[in-house]
C-alpha cells in the first residue's frame, strides 16, 4: 500500500532519501555535481513529501516558491528498486495539488540532460521544455520545464 505524507525537509525519512539522491546525482553529474548541489539544499523546504510503501520510505519530492505565482519542483527521487510503479507520478501529482491549494498557478523544474527517465516522466505529465531560468541560464547540461497548474474545466 502506498501512502504519501506531507512533511518538511528536516524529517528524518526525507533526509535519508536525500542522501541517496545526492549519491546518485554525484555519479550522474560528474564534474558538474558541485555546481548543481549548491541549489539543492533542503534546509529551506517547507513543502516536502515522502512516499511510503508498506511503511518503507521509497520516494520524495518537494517544492519551494519561485515567485508569487510559481513553485519550483525540487528533490524528486524514487529508490531504484521501486521505480516503474507510479511513485514519482503520485508524488509529483500531490506536489501540484498542494501548490494549487496555496494558489500557485505554475510549476517549473530543472533536471539534468542525462536524466532521460525523469525528462520522459515530466513530459508525460504535461511539462514542456522552456528556456533555462535563473541560475540555470546558459547551463548546457540543464533542461528546464514548465507546466500550468490551472485545471481545465
Amino acid at each position: 500500500m502506498i501512502l504519501i505524507k506531507r512533511v518538511t525537509s528536516d524529517t528524518l525519512d526525507f533526509e535519508k532519501l536525500v542522501i541517496q539522491l545526492d549519491a546518485y546525482l554525484k555519479i550522474l553529474d560528474g564534474d558538474d555535481h558541485a555546481f548543481y548541489a549548491q541549489f539543492n539544499k533542503t534546509n529551506l523546504l517547507k513543502n516536502a513529501l515522502i512516499c511510503y510503501e508498506n511503511n518503507t520510505a521509497v520516494g520524495i519530492g518537494a517544492y519551494k516558491e519561485y515567485d508569487s505565482e510559481t513553485v519550483e519542483i525540487k528533490r524528486m527521487f524514487t529508490l531504484p528498486e521501486y521505480r516503474g510503479k507510479g511513485i514519482a507520478k503520485a508524488i509529483l501529482s500531490e506536489l501540484e495539488n498542494w501548490a494549487r491549494e496555496e494558489n500557485y498557478t505554475i510549476a517549473i523544474l530543472e533536471t539534468g540532460c542525462l536524466q532521460k527517465d525523469a525528462i520522459s516522466l515530466y513530459q508525460k505529465l504535461g511539462y514542456k521544455i522552456f528556456d533555462n531560468y535563473g541560475q540555470y541560464s546558459g547551463v548546457k547540461t540543464s533542461i528546464c520545464m514548465k507546466k500550468s497548474l490551472l485545471k481545465n474545466i
